[in-house]
């Protein structure tokens, strides 16, 4: 476009020859018509110069991508809600993409992938993790529990009654996230694990009781969009209140 632009500027200072179109043009004299004439020819020429060349790279393209050998997959052991799954996958799968997509499991959500929102979140051998960001291979062998494997046939877990009961979502598209994580949060108190806002990190054993700051700081990897906190709150702490505690077991470090 802009070499276009130029040769109309350069044309513009040239004599027009449509004035006098009965008398030739002075011998040796460019004129506006065929300095036209001549920069048409030009890049017509170009164009079809580059065409082969476009061609000939847009195949080789094509022939790389023809000639690219398929991925290979690989077997996978996994126990998934209590059942023995052996699979072959592809290196590249997520555990989020092949619970969703191979093992018709989309109750677990993928929603930011990026490991920022928690929607994906499950259980592996008890922990909760964000399987958005977990390779599937590198977790062969593991026990993985999702949303469809936390109650045991029409009896809900106490965490998914929990929910229920207190409003703990409005569209919902979070809360098998937040349940998974919820479950998972509660196990780590149990084991004594410490949270940012956790009073005094050297004590040892089972927290005793957490409290709303508590449950809000450990949850806080868990996204809802809708706002629905409070409830979210209300369910976890009715919940722990209802879980055995070994309160007396916590002991200070010497």
């Amino acid at each position: 476009m802009t070499s276009l632009l130029s040769d109309e500027r350069q044309a513009d200072e040239l004599p027009d020859d449509d004035s006098s179109p009965l008398l030739p043009p002075l011998a040796g004299q460019l004129t506006r018509r065929a300095f036209l004439a001549e920069s048409g020819t030009t890049g017509i020429a170009g164009i079809l110069a580059s065409a082969p060349m476009a061609a000939s790279v847009a195949s080789a393209a094509q022939a790389d991508a023809d000639a690219a050998p398929p991925s290979s997959s690989m077997a996978l052991a996994l126990r998934v809600n209590g059942k023995p799954h052996a699979l072959q996958v592809d290196p590249r799968t997520t555990l989020l993409d092949l619970l969703r997509e191979q093992m018709a499991l989309p109750g677990t959500k993928k929603g930011c992938d990026h490991g920022q929102c928690g929607a994906c979140t499950v259980l592996v051998n008890g922990r909760r993790i964000n399987s958005c960001l977990a390779l599937a291979l590198s977790h062969d062998g593991a026990e993985i529990t999702t949303i469809e494997g936390l109650a045991r046939g029409n009896e809900l877990h106490p965490m998914q009654a929990a929910f229920i009961k207190h409003d703990g979502f409005q569209c919902g598209y979070c809360t098998s996230g937040q349940i998974c994580s919820a479950v998972g949060m509660l196990r780590e108190a149990e084991q004594g694990a410490p949270s940012h806002v956790t009073a005094d990190v050297r004590r040892t054993g089972p927290v005793a009781q957490l409290s709303d700051a508590e449950i809000r700081e450990r949850m806080s990897g868990n996204i809802c969009r809708c706002g629905a906190y409070p409830g979210i709150v209300a369910a976890v702490r009715e919940v722990s209140l209802t879980m055995p505690r070994r309160a007396n077991s916590r002991r200070s470090r010497a």
